[in-house]
């Protein structure tokens, strides 16, 4: 448990460098692009997010899973060429759309940022793919090094774009996204060369020269479409707002909200930073039992931390956010009100979400978003009209409390896992003092 503390910290620490690092975006972005060009670039972020799900079907976080359990060659071979295919195909299919269906083509992708889309699609999936080896091999602290290359050269690129090449559009944000992957994904991959030869040392060891592509194709298909479906589903739920927000108030609204999530999203790095330790470890590990258990540890951990985080910012006086985002951005305190429920919902999804993924039962997953688009579906049509952001926010968080309900229901099913020991213990907090202060004295 004391190795998973120091590795949760460890990521906690990179994801926290990240989330100031995005603050200062955010700040750059309000008070330098403005509530519509923020909006897009949002918008531009959703869009690539969508197209993703087709992409990392086979080089998506199911290669945690068989990163440890398949030769090295095989998952870069069936991945990158699936990444080269994958792409070309959205490419070819957003131009025909362009072309014969404009009107439809622009109500998904605003106008001028076609191409911008698909380069930010290439080159996340391989920034991505090096990023997912590394925790498949247990390397978190690699893979935390490179996350922080690729947001510190984001940011510094978009300083860049705003300050000495005047950019004062949503290029500004979209082209330091772009320069980030790019750098991360070069320097990602001289990471992951010493695999190739690890996995020729593999295959002679075992006398297994080598593994069919198709049988490893089919088994990480199929891992991979329940992931993705269910990712799909959750951006569904999201891109639902951001649509409704969009035609019902404009972009300017949609800035707004963004912002607003944005700042709330700073305290999910908790409960992610938690989620990749977790699953990094599970997806190594073979006792169900034990994998349970720190489950169990890890989601107290998680919901208490966010909780007290979320209270935090929740206390902030508005002023604060005007003074820090300009005037226009002042309903971002009451957004974040909004969603802070949902942020401690997230939390928990998130732990839940990880161990089923970490012992194959990755459906479970798909069904919960699926309660969660439900919820989305019946509360969004009424919320957003009447109460606007406002309610888009009260919308996410009820979606989440509806997904993590069906799947505490179902952990407690596989587990036998009683509720009560959810409840956090002085032991619970005993044993984590116990373990920073180990990491102190070290």
């Amino acid at each position: 448990m004391n190795s998973m503390i120091k590795k949760i910290f460890g990521t906690f620490g990179t994801r926290l460098l990240n989330a100031l690092v995005g603050f200062v975006t955010l700040w750059f972005g309000t008070n330098f692009l403005g509530r519509e060009a923020w909006g897009i670039g949002a918008t531009v972020l959703v869009d690539v997010s969508l197209l993703l799900i087709a992409v990392e079907l086979l080089s998506g976080s199911g290669l945690i899973y068989f990163t440890p359990r398949k030769p090295f060659s095989t998952i870069f071979k069936l991945s990158y060429f699936w990444i080269f295919s994958v792409t070309a195909i959205i490419s070819l299919i957003l131009f025909a759309l362009y072309s014969q269906f404009p009107d439809i083509y622009h109500i998904f992708i605003p106008k001028g940022y076609g191409v911008h889309i698909v380069l930010m699609v290439f080159l996340y999936s391989f920034h991505n793919f090096n990023m997912n080896v590394l925790l498949g091999k247990e390397r978190v602290g690699l893979q935390n090094i490179l996350f922080l290359i690729q947001f510190m050269t984001q940011i510094t690129s978009m300083i860049i774009n705003i300050l000495v090449l005047d950019i004062r559009n949503a290029d500004a944000f979209i082209y330091s996204m772009m320069t980030g992957y790019f750098v991360a994904s070069v320097v990602g991959f001289f990471c992951i060369i010493p695999y190739f030869k690890d996995n020729r040392q593999q295959t002679t060891d075992n006398g297994n020269s080598s593994t069919s592509l198709i049988a490893t194709m089919k088994e990480m298909l199929s891992f991979g479409s329940i992931a993705q479906l269910s990712n799909l589903v959750t951006m569904i739920n999201r891109r639902i707002s951001y649509i409704v927000i969009k035609n019902v108030f404009g972009d300017a609204e949609v800035g707004v909200y963004t912002s607003g999530t944005q700042v709330s999203e700073a305290t999910k790095l908790i409960g992610h930073s938690i989620a990749l330790v977790q699953f990094s470890s599970i997806s190594n590990m073979d006792d169900n039992d034990k994998a349970a258990s720190i489950t169990v540890k890890l989601l107290k951990l998680a919901c208490i931390a966010t909780t007290l985080c979320m209270l935090v910012v929740c206390l902030l006086p508005k002023s604060i956010f005007v003074w820090i985002f300009t005037e226009e951005f002042a309903e971002i305190k009451d957004v974040l009100i909004s969603l802070s429920p949902g942020m401690v919902f997230m939390a928990a999804d998130m732990i839940f979400s990880h161990y089923f993924s970490g012992v194959n039962k990755i459906k479970y997953n798909l069904y919960g978003t699926l309660v969660g688009l439900g919820v989305t579906v019946a509360s969004i049509a009424t919320l957003i009209p009447l109460y606007g952001i406002i309610g888009a926010g009260v919308s996410m968080s009820l979606t989440y409390l509806g997904t993590i309900i069906y799947k505490w229901i179902i952990f407690k099913k596989i587990t036998k896992i009683r509720t009560k020991e959810l409840i956090p213990t002085l032991n619970d907090f005993k044993t984590l003092v116990g373990s920073i202060k180990q990491l102190t004295i070290k």
